[in-house]
């Protein structure tokens, strides 16, 4: 659902999102499914006439960063798991991480 939303130019309906989904699905699914997107912080939506219409809330690096907080959130202890993930990354991309962690302090 989020991949047609990210396809689309623009805020779009329901209904524009069921005629591009592959599944098949009903409508009520597909209120359902973007509900549960808006209560996750994964789409947005604003009231366009008497309807909705609804927009990824980020692009796709920004809702793969989403789920990671979301992952790290769920965990008590987040040192840990962000030490563990530091180290398990390969070298180009810890080389990347510093140079983002050094702009944003920089930035701060």
């Amino acid at each position: 659902m989020l991949a047609a939303l990210h396809e689309a130019e623009g805020p779009v309906t329901a209904g524009w999102v069921q005629e591009h989904l592959a599944a098949g699905l009903a409508y009520t699914t597909v209120m359902t499914v973007l509900a549960r997107l808006l209560a996750k912080n994964a789409v947005t939506r604003k009231r366009e006439g008497r309807s909705f219409v609804w927009m990824p809330a980020a692009d796709e690096a920004g809702l793969a960063a989403l789920k990671m907080r979301r992952v790290l959130d769920g965990e008590e202890d987040r040192r840990a798991v962000l030490a563990s993930f530091i180290t398990a990354l390969p070298e180009g991309d810890e080389q990347v991480l510093r140079e983002l962690l050094d702009q944003a302090d920089g930035e701060g």
